[in-house]
């Protein structure tokens, strides 16, 4: 999978993020300030806003160890952290988003309390603890055995700690040029409906399901995320490189389509394991 998931463009030349540091007079070994490197290294929709949304819904504080599921580069384990004080560990399945999000959390001086681990969540974590929260921003959606994902997240919390994850949901019966749209370019096989959620997540043992439909939200997100993009294209080019400029306008492109046509949806799913 972790090959295969470069199919992904999002994932293309993932250290562009020291590209729009070094453009801010950031220096190679230079200490990043948090606020800064939130601007470029949240990879979901909303930025800090959604974790804010997490920490606020979970009640997320700093005695409490927090996992992360497909932190991508780290963005939001080092803003929980940073802002709340807890004990993040980082779990990403790609090797260079594994590296890159460990060199930007030295810099940011936060390597004692976010710890990174390069693996897979259905693998399991072995002689992992369990933990006061598991979140998870757009990374369900590239998992397709979900009943083996619910089972792991459920073992990994403590009783009466809960989940809080952001990603896509069938809002509508999804048309067999959309399934392919999704399978190509965002890496992703499956997308469950919102009652789907709900019996999965209860025959995994979970309880209080929340599910919310953030789709109008998302659809606002991702077609001003392309327009923002395509006019700053040329700056964009002159820092990225043509060819990285070109693979994100193509994903970020396929995404507003997917969700302007309404059948793809964003889902946020607040769950607990039973006390």
């Amino acid at each position: 999978m972790s090959e295969d998931i470069k199919t992904m463009k999002l994932y293309h030349q993932v250290e562009r993020v020291f590209n729009e540091l070094q453009a801010l007079g950031i220096k190679d070994y230079d200490r990043i300030p948090i606020d800064t490197l939130c601007q470029f290294d949240q990879y979901h929709y909303f930025g800090t806003d959604a974790v804010d949304d997490a920490i606020s819904k979970l009640g997320v504080h700093s005695q409490m160890s927090v996992l992360e599921i497909g932190s991508g580069i780290g963005g939001p384990s080092r803003y929980l952290s940073h802002v709340t004080g807890c004990s993040m560990t980082a779990l990403e399945l790609q090797s260079d988003l594994d590296l890159i999000a460990n060199t930007l959390t030295r810099r940011c001086g936060l390597e004692k309390s976010v710890n990174h681990v390069c693996g897979d969540i259905l693998r399991g974590m072995c002689g992992a603890p369990t933990f006061d929260a598991v979140v998870s921003w757009l990374t369900f959606l590239h998992i397709s055995d979900r009943q083996n994902l619910y089972k792991k997240c459920f073992e990994l919390l403590k009783p009466g700690a809960g989940i809080y994850v952001e990603d896509y949901f069938e809002r509508g019966a999804l048309s067999k040029d959309e399934r392919e749209l999704l399978r190509q370019d965002v890496y992703c096989d499956r997308v469950p409906t919102m009652s789907e959620y709900q019996d999965e997540l209860s025959a995994a043992g979970f309880v209080n399901i929340e599910l919310s439909d953030l789709s109008d939200e998302w659809t606002g997100f991702v077609t001003g995320r392309l327009e923002s993009f395509i006019m700053d294209k040329q700056r964009n080019i002159k820092l990225h490189g043509e060819r990285t400029v070109s693979g994100l306008e193509h994903f970020y492109t396929t995404v507003v389509t997917l969700f302007q046509q309404a059948n793809l949806g964003g889902i946020r799913v607040i769950a607990y394991k039973p006390e």
